[in-house]
């Protein structure tokens, strides 16, 4: 993969899912992040909202990136029933949106911005999930052996409840993860 060399890759991500993600494709890369607040503007559709966000990190980088440099950005929301669940701040509210989400389908939408110093390149990835009815038994064995409050939606699919608990996914598992690494590598590939 020689079209790679040419960058010095930045990915702008605290997630260790979303490093190793990157980490299993091969490329070589360095983590930088910088903190901002993820506030988008009211009316975003669902695939509106991860994008504006993943866009708002690749902003905060333009008076860091130097010539070669290739940032990656991404965020990940989870879409029920035309909301957001984001990362629940506590053990009640974890609860409550693995309770909503048990015995539905929802989506899992990653929006990803690719930044160079003269170019920019959005794109998203959605995922179907559907849970099966899980009992409020399953949902406190989970948040209080996995402690999911870095995870949109209360919960990770490569963890015990999405052993468990997931019956069926559309699209790509690893966008459910955080990043959809196939889109992303021909994203890459044609950047």
């Amino acid at each position: 993969m020689d079209w790679m060399k040419k960058y010095n890759i930045i990915l702008a991500s605290k997630s260790p899912r979303r490093q190793q993600l990157l980490k299993d494709l091969d490329f070589e890369f360095i983590v930088k992040t910088i903190d901002i607040d993820e506030v988008y503007p009211d009316g975003l559709t669902m695939v509106e909202i991860p994008v504006f966000l993943a866009e708002l990190k690749a902003k905060s980088f333009n008076s860091v990136l130097k010539n070669g440099d290739l940032l990656i950005t991404a965020d990940t929301i989870v879409w029920h029933m035309d909301q957001v669940l984001g990362k629940p701040e506590n053990r009640d509210e974890a609860f409550e949106m693995l309770s909503l989400l048990s015995n539905s389908e929802h989506q899992v939408i990653t929006g990803v911005c690719l930044k160079t110093l003269d170019r920019q390149k959005s794109f998203y990835s959605v995922s179907n999930v559907v849970f099966k009815k899980l009992t409020s038994e399953e949902i406190i064995y989970y948040i209080d052996h996995y402690k999911p409050y870095d995870k949109a939606g209360g919960y990770g699919i490569q963890e015990w409840i999405g052993y468990i608990g997931i019956s069926h996914i559309e699209g790509s598992f690893f966008n459910v993860m955080g990043l959809p690494v196939q889109k992303l590598y021909c994203e890459l590939k044609n950047f």
